[in-house]
């Protein structure tokens, strides 16, 4: 049965030059950060979700949460530097370790040949990609709970209205898979997994959808704000993504308000947190993902006009300078640099 999208045109002034920004800018190190390791059991699925929590420790919530996922062959560990500063602004960042797609598939290989064998059994294998999104749902039931109860560490820290999901290559996808990208199996048969009370996404490096023909579809279903990241070297490491693919997500959806970064010379990895090993610019990179991010953040969970205004009115852009460039777009409405 073919899936009708129903198409709702508005008009949105967006905020013009850098005056209605204010004086805004992403608080930086405002509070201390601490951090807890847990591990989630998810009876239903009989699934261990390992977790790290970065959180401000001064700081009275309730907190607007970010949940976190890796990439392939990450685990919670990784990404701190998003950690930390998400939760140095204000934010409880969950870092999630996805089984089946972390480090662990790599703890037996012993050569090159054989890392490449277990990713490629790793990312084709269907299981893991239905997991993901189950696993930040999960995520979020875990969270609601522990909001609740005395004895907790969160009890009473966190907004649990005010979540984002945020993720990078196959955490890229993960995080499109909550806000309600369409999936279109071999067979025919059609799938989301929609979370509702995921409220804004940031995706890095999203692989692009199978379904080429019908990328209308597959993102038109998402409606919530989304920031998309890439660079203009970010070709996939193992799959079948080009840097010049990255943006079909962005170019695709029909009902959301919309964001994408591009860093000029940026490849796939510099959103992991490497920095100067490969490429000089990598701190700069990194710093404006945090900055960028943090802005969407405070203006989709927090609600700070401000914030939305620093973001899509020309002075995020005009700080990226030659480093990137930034495109904005509201339903039926685009604005380029």
């Amino acid at each position: 049965m073919k899936l009708i999208i129903q198409l709702f045109f508005f008009c949105l002034v967006w905020p013009s030059g850098t005056q209605a920004a204010g004086n805004y800018a992403p608080a930086s190190s405002t509070y201390q950060v601490s951090y807890v390791d847990a591990e989630w059991n998810d009876t239903k699925r009989a699934r261990m979700v390992p977790v790290r929590i970065y959180y401000p420790a001064a700081k009275q919530g309730p907190l607007p949460v970010v949940i976190f996922s890796h990439g392939l062959g990450g685990d919670r560990n990784g990404y701190s530097y998003l950690g930390q500063y998400w939760a140095s602004c204000g934010y409880v960042s969950v870092h999630l370790q996805h089984s089946g797609t972390d480090s662990a598939i790599w703890q037996n290989a012993g050569n090159i040949i054989e890392m490449a064998l277990a990713t490629k059994k790793a990312v084709t294998d269907l299981r893991n990609a239905i997991n993901r999104p189950l696993d930040v749902s999960f995520a979020i039931d875990r969270l609601t709970q522990l909001n609740g109860n005395p004895k907790a560490l969160l009890h009473r820290k966190i907004d649990i209205n005010q979540i984002a999901v945020a993720g990078h290559s196959f955490g890229g996808f993960t995080s499109l898979a909550v806000a309600g990208q369409l999936f279109i199996m071999p067979n025919g048969k059609e799938t989301v997994f929609r979370d509702a009370r995921v409220k804004a996404v940031i995706e890095m490096s999203a692989p692009k959808s199978f379904n080429d023909e019908q990328l209308d579809r597959v993102y038109g279903q998402i409606t919530i704000p989304t920031f998309h990241m890439t660079g203009t070297r970010d070709d996939s490491p193992v799959g079948e993504t080009l840097a010049s693919e990255r943006r079909l997500s962005f170019d695709h959806m029909i009902h959301a308000e919309e964001y994408l970064m591009i860093f000029q010379g940026g490849d796939h990895m510099v959103f992991s947190g490497r920095w100067g090993k490969d490429d000089p610019k990598d701190q700069a990179f990194q710093r404006y993902v945090c900055r960028g991010s943090t802005a969407f953040l405070d203006a989709y969970l927090k609600g700070n006009t401000k914030a939305k205004a620093w973001l899509g009115g020309g002075a995020f852009e005009k700080e990226l300078g030659r480093l990137g460039t930034l495109e904005k777009k509201m339903p039926n409405h685009l604005t380029s640099p």
